[in-house]
């Protein structure tokens, strides 16, 4: 991820939306043959990401891990939670998901981070939404030596109050994707049936379509383009 030389498909290399193209070999991933192109297409950005911040986070077997935001990035890192062994809350101001979020399996939702306080807190906050207002609400909900992990990004800066850090010892960590096992791993779980990405299909040349839906916020939860 720090590579000098970086380049991103779409950014730097050409073929984003390409049926076939150019890639250096050692950029490439096998998908296990279990999992869909379908299905790993969303795993490969959304998944590495939410799987990696939970990783980088560290938590220990006894731990709490809460989700913020059940989006395109959330509804899997709930997922992971639970496949991975953790008691996993989910955190989201929408109770018209609330049926989604409970068929995904998390062992409670609540509404904000007083919310997840009043709960018992959790040790690790995955941040997947894009508010940094409700990124700096979650502060309420870590337990001592808590760990928020944001992946979201907001223009707006993140202000939070020094003696929330101090007096819980909590620690803020920014992450992206952390290393390429962690791809491996989040691929296993799919070839596993533990983790299901829920995807709408749209084919090339609905691609207009498609990031339109995205745009307004009405694909649940990743649009993915059949070849």
């Amino acid at each position: 991820m720090f590579c000098p030389y970086l380049k991103g498909t779409g950014i730097g290399v050409q073929g984003g939306h390409a049926e076939y193209m150019l890639m250096n070999a050692d950029a490439t991933y096998l998908i296990p043959d279990e999992v869909s192109y379908e299905q790993a297409a969303p795993i490969f950005c959304a998944g590495y990401t939410v799987y990696s911040g939970l990783r980088w986070a560290d938590p220990k077997p006894h731990e709490r891990v809460a989700v913020l935001g059940i989006g395109g990035l959330g509804h899997l890192a709930v997922q992971y939670a639970k496949a991975a062994g953790f008691e996993t809350f989910a955190i989201s101001h929408s109770p018209d998901k609330d049926k989604t979020i409970r068929d995904l399996g998390v062992d409670e939702i609540v509404r904000d981070g007083k919310s997840l306080a009043a709960a018992g807190g959790a040790d690790v906050i995955l941040s997947t939404s894009n508010s940094t207002k409700s990124m700096v609400d979650c502060i309420q909900g870590p337990r001592p030596d808590g760990r928020l992990v944001t992946m979201g990004a907001d223009a707006e800066p993140l202000s939070i109050s020094l003696m929330d850090l101090i007096m819980k010892r909590i620690r803020i960590i920014g992450s992206q994707q952390n290393g390429p096992e962690y791809l491996y791993e989040a691929l296993d779980f799919v070839a596993q049936g533990k983790v299901k990405t829920i995807v709408e299909t749209y084919a090339l040349g609905e691609a207009p379509k498609a990031y339109q839906r995205v745009m307004e916020g009405k694909a649940r939860f990743r649009a993915v383009l059949t070849m």
